[in-house]
Parts: structure tokens; C-alpha cells; sequence
């Protein structure tokens, strides 16, 4: 995958990043997801990003695509994934539960 997003941040967008990435007491994820873009508005290469991020090179691009579509609220919460298991049918749990009662 190759870059294709090219990070450009207007001042007020620019300090609620660095705001959110001085935020100790903010979780972790969010803390490199805003390091990443501020690295990627001073125009580094995405392997400079990543290594100073200490993130892969795939993560770079997701966060930055990420950031182009939905902005800094992007970038504050993940995605949601199907189960990874399908959950047990009603007859499954029914038998069971038999099993357990008797």
C-alpha cells in the first residue's frame, strides 16, 4: 500500500493534536494516533513517521487515511469488528443448561 493521503493541518487542528498528544492521562492509542499526524504534517516519509512513532508502516497509512475521512474525532475511537466467533445457538445452550441441571 502506498501513500496516498497527504496530511495538512490548519493551527486550530494542529493544537487540539498536540493537545491530545501532551495528554497523559489520555489512553495510549490516542496518544500515538495524534503523534503519528503531527509527524506526518512536518512532511517526513511514512518510514521516518513509523519509526519515530515506533508503529509499522500499515499503521501509519490507516491513521492518516483515517484522519482524511473523519478528522481528529477519527482518530479518538476504533471500529467495530464482528465476533470473532459466531455465538452458540439456542439449542446449544439449551442442552447445556440441561446438562448443568441434572
Amino acid at each position: 500500500m502506498a501513500q496516498t493521503v497527504c496530511v495538512l493541518l490548519d493551527a486550530a487542528t494542529q493544537s487540539a493534536l498536540a493537545a491530545i498528544a501532551g495528554d497523559r492521562s489520555r489512553p495510549l492509542k490516542h496518544i500515538l494516533r495524534a503523534r503519528i499526524i503531527l509527524l506526518s504534517a512536518e512532511r517526513l516519509n511514512v518510514q521516518e513517521v513509523a519509526r519515530q512513532a515506533g508503529v509499522s508502516r500499515p499503521a501509519v497509512w490507516r491513521w492518516q487515511q483515517r484522519f482524511a475521512e473523519e478528522g481528529v474525532e477519527g482518530l479518538l475511537h476504533d471500529k467495530t469488528r464482528p465476533p470473532g466467533t459466531p455465538p452458540h445457538s439456542t439449542r446449544t445452550l439449551a442442552q447445556v443448561l440441561a446438562l448443568t441441571c441434572s
